[in-house]
């Protein structure tokens, strides 16, 4: 019996047998103490634990990951998607609408950049182009001239500095308006009888071009809002035909389906060429024209006055 004393005998010690010890693998693996589980954690164990901490209030430890800087490009979308009307509160759905597309327009947001008054400036920048019809020296008109857009690109165009003017640019708009530079606004009624001598005597003789943008308040029914502009149209017409020098030019907004039959005969007979044009600043959705009428013939003029 005491041959197994070194097994089972006073002798034998607790713990792994001298051989278990030595047995390849068996050793611990080195860094990881022998309480330390974590590589029999379940999957997504870590995800409930930062779960857990914020249901109970206490933020999750932050990643270090580093986020991508934004692109300049990206900003500039970000912001311009973010213009937005602040409150449609004692709006109507119609005014929200308009100002949306306003501070969403790139002809508003152009405008705005080259410091003209209203978009309007670009729809006579392109009639001008188009027709060439502003040239430096001209005497030129604008009847219902507020804001003045049309003001600004006329005195640019015909060289109405103060320093050194070369040519003249008159506002006409009974509402009246800030003061533009290069031009004289009247606060006049343009339909008042002494409107034409009075604008004769601050030109210093005939005007070479009668400008419209006049539009009466839309009532959203087509024909009579067609009526209303063709009115203010030949009201401008017969302003235009006692200021008009010879070969001058005539350009007055309207609605979709032109000038009337009336308007058209009396332009037609009065000028050398009369065309239709819809800038590209005018908004696609809307029915608004201009008609130009170019080459004023003075013997029409002259007709009118013998009769």
């Amino acid at each position: 019996m005491g041959r197994y004393s070194d097994n089972k005998g006073p002798g034998r010690q607790n713990g792994p047998s001298a051989s278990s010890r030595n047995r390849p693998g068996t050793a611990k693996r080195p860094g990881k103490d022998a309480g330390d589980d974590t590589s029999r954690r379940k999957p997504g164990a870590g995800m409930k634990q930062d779960l857990s901490k914020t249901a109970l209030g206490h933020e999750p430890e932050k990643r270090s990951l580093k986020q991508k800087p934004k692109s300049s490009a990206e900003q500039s979308s970000q912001r311009e998607l973010a213009k937005k009307v602040k409150t449609a509160r004692g709006r109507k759905i119609s005014s929200t609408l308009w100002l949306q597309r306003q501070l969403n327009d790139p002809y508003v947001m152009r405008a705005k950049a080259e410091g003209y008054r209203s978009r309007a400036a670009y729809k006579l920048l392109e009639l001008d182009e188009r027709f060439n019809l502003l040239r430096k020296g001209m005497r030129i008109v604008d009847l219902g001239a507020a804001p003045g857009g049309w003001c600004q690109v006329a005195a640019k165009a015909v060289g109405s500095d103060r320093d050194k003017p070369t040519g003249k640019v008159i506002g006409i708009d009974y509402l009246g308006m800030p003061p533009v530079d290069g031009a004289e606004v009247l606060e006049l009624d343009f339909l008042d009888e002494s409107a034409p001598d009075r604008l004769k005597e601050l030109l210093g003789g005939d005007a070479d071009i009668v400008l419209s943008d006049m539009a009466a308040p839309t009532t959203g029914h087509q024909s009579t809002d067609h009526l209303r502009i063709i009115a203010l149209a030949e009201a401008a017409l017969d302003f235009a035909e006692d200021v008009l020098a010879p070969g001058g030019h005539y350009v007055a907004k309207t609605f979709q389906g032109g000038a009337g039959s009336d308007l058209l005969d009396r332009l037609k007979a009065s000028f050398v060429k009369v065309v239709h044009a819809k800038p590209k600043a005018s908004r696609q959705d809307s029915a608004e024209m201009y008609v130009v009428a170019m080459g004023y013939r003075s013997q029409a003029k002259k007709a009118d006055q013998e009769v």
